[in-house]
């Protein structure tokens, strides 16, 4: 019975211990800065972050938007909720038109693209808007429909000081990686789709 308030008192140690090194750590930390992040990787949830970001953000009352550079034909539940819902913080500019093999038009994606990010740098160039999320960008830069330089250079010299903006998509090219300041890669190991389920609502879109 001597035991359990022995490992108490040493459980309690080593949490004090670990706050202070904590504590040392934050004290070393200051000031607020915009962040380039970027979400990638063949795993779920790249999008599904995104919109979880864009959530906080309408929580605290900071104005968002959202540029959707490949779903944009379809009516997703994050979509709906955040027209429907939150329009007056969130701006929602859905300018894709499906994936590449669902328009067969090179040409035709490509002008998508390029109207989308005139649209999102639009967007950062407002300093009112505290984040921007580019979803699925990282396809159009993959197939070149973007230049990933011209990108990367706008994010650099004409984005506010204060103001994130999340790219996300599959195979995030590696000049975007060294020059954002969070990159997540969501690593696959299992998905329903490999076993014939098709994506559902509320999990999918």
């Amino acid at each position: 019975m001597t035991e359990v308030p022995n490992s108490d008192a040493r459980h309690s140690a080593k949490m004090a211990k670990k706050k202070a090194a904590r504590d040392k750590i934050m004290a070393g930390k200051s000031g607020d800065k915009g962040l380039i992040i970027v979400h990638t990787g063949a795993g779920k949830g790249k999008s599904s972050s995104g919109f979880g970001m864009i959530l906080r953000c309408i929580a605290h009352g900071m104005p968002c938007a959202v540029v959707q550079f490949i779903k944009g034909a379809w009516d997703t539940g994050e979509r709906r909720l955040l027209t429907q819902n939150f329009g007056d913080l969130c701006q929602f500019h859905a300018m894709g038109e499906g994936f590449t093999w669902e328009t067969q038009d090179r040409q035709r994606d490509i002008e998508a693209a390029q109207a989308g990010w005139e649209k999102a740098k639009e967007l950062i160039r407002d300093p009112s808007i505290r984040l921007v999320l580019l979803d699925e960008i990282n396809i159009a830069l993959r197939y070149d429909y973007l230049d990933v330089e011209e990108v990367l250079t706008f994010l650099r010299e004409e984005r506010p000081p204060l103001t994130h903006v999340v790219l996300t998509g599959r195979n995030a090219k590696n000049e975007l990686v060294e020059a954002s300041d969070l990159v997540t890669e969501m690593t696959l190991i299992k998905h329903p789709f490999r076993s014939g389920v098709r994506g559902q609502p509320g999990v999918e879109f």
